[in-house]
């Protein structure tokens, strides 16, 4: 997380993927936005017309996770290294009595736009698209 410094204070605007299908094929789009401070990362977004919002509040190389629509109660998520991205951190939630894992990446493409990316982690450890936010400044 040590490159996050470098963009607080920065906002970004772009467009959001949600993927509901279980194949991964198909996705619903939205417009969505970042914001960096030095300890978080907030994102607007919406689904079904309904505004959503979410929040990674950083803690050392730790963070909390919070989303109106996908995790209402917090998620202690744990770092994950990753020497190629800005942030790599997972968290877990029970569904269907397992346990399964929420991953969420942010990268910086050479091309100047910011990623915020989460995935699914099957209890058999197969990762699935669920979200992806590409902005720009």
């Amino acid at each position: 997380m040590t490159n996050l410094p470098d963009l607080s204070g920065s906002t970004w605007s772009g467009r959001a993927e949600l993927w509901l299908d279980p194949a991964g094929n198909d996705a619903l789009t939205c417009d969505c936005t970042l914001r960096i401070e030095p300890d978080s990362v907030t994102y607007t977004w919406s689904y079904e017309g309904k505004p959503q919002s979410g929040r990674l509040t950083l803690r050392g190389k730790d963070a909390v996770f919070t989303d109106t629509w996908h995790s209402p109660t917090s998620m202690p998520c744990a770092s994950v290294a990753a020497p190629w991205c800005l942030l790599d951190v997972l968290g877990t939630y029970a569904a269907g009595g397992e346990n399964w894992g929420w991953r969420i990446t942010l990268a910086l493409r050479p091309t100047g736009e910011l990623v915020l990316q989460m995935t699914n982690v099957a209890p058999w450890g197969e990762e699935a698209r669920a979200v992806r936010m590409v902005c720009r400044r």
